[in-house]
């Protein structure tokens, strides 16, 4: 068989990118990186060569074809044992927190997009992404008051809920964001895991530069 294979964006910047490859990496499925460089000439008609939206990611399995990382995500989860939680309860919980990330949380995004190589940065923090760095707070304390004698991750074991809020972590890093000792807890533990590391690596050795990405003041 095959190996699959995933299409990325740049590792510093696409954070929807980093979702889904976090996932693979931890399944430990061999797979071939395809890295295409965001909005630069031609970027987006080499994406539409591989899933009709332009964009990343996209997993390739043989003939099938997803693109959006919640939908990769459900996919690899309903393939693979361990990516979400055993209690039925637990995995509706699990959804509902992953689900809000994908679609909700948009000063945050757009006030603090993610740019791993970057520290120290400032940014003016509006009720909207004050309310936001509020909530990111609360799910992840909820969550490890609750699981951390199962794990170091939200739910004990790593789950698509990492997936979608380690971002979130590179964000906080970047811009300093400054947590309870739960979430602080927690964002370490994520910084310090050899995935993350592995990516935080190539995205440092990365030489593009996405004006539209490079906010905030040091």
């Amino acid at each position: 068989m095959v190996n699959p294979k995933l299409i990325i964006g740049n590792k510093n910047y696409s954070s929807w990118s980093l979702r889904a490859w976090l996932i693979l990496a931890k399944l430990g499925i061999k797979f071939e990186e395809v890295r295409v460089s965001l909005f630069r000439e031609g970027y987006k008609e080499q994406l539409l060569r591989y899933s009709p939206t332009g964009q990343v990611p996209v997993y390739l399995e043989n003939e099938l074809v997803i693109w959006d990382s919640l939908a990769i995500a459900e996919y690899l989860a309903e393939k693979h044992s361990g990516l979400l939680p055993r209690n039925i309860n637990q995995r509706a919980l699990a959804r509902s927190l992953a689900a809000e990330m994908h679609s909700g949380f948009l000063a945050l995004r757009s006030q603090m997009p993610m740019n791993c190589r970057a520290t120290g940065r400032q940014v003016e923090i509006t009720d909207g992404l004050a309310a936001d760095i509020n909530r990111v707070q609360t799910i992840w304390t909820t969550c490890r008051n609750q699981n951390r004698q199962l794990g170091s991750w939200l739910f004990g074991e790593f789950s698509i809920v990492d997936a979608m809020y380690v971002p979130v972590v590179f964000r906080f890093n970047t811009y300093g964001v400054e947590c309870d000792s739960l979430a602080t807890e927690y964002m370490n533990n994520v910084l310090n895991d050899p995935d993350v590391m592995s990516w935080l690596e190539a995205a440092k050795n990365e030489t593009e530069v996405i004006e539209e990405e490079e906010v905030g003041i040091n």
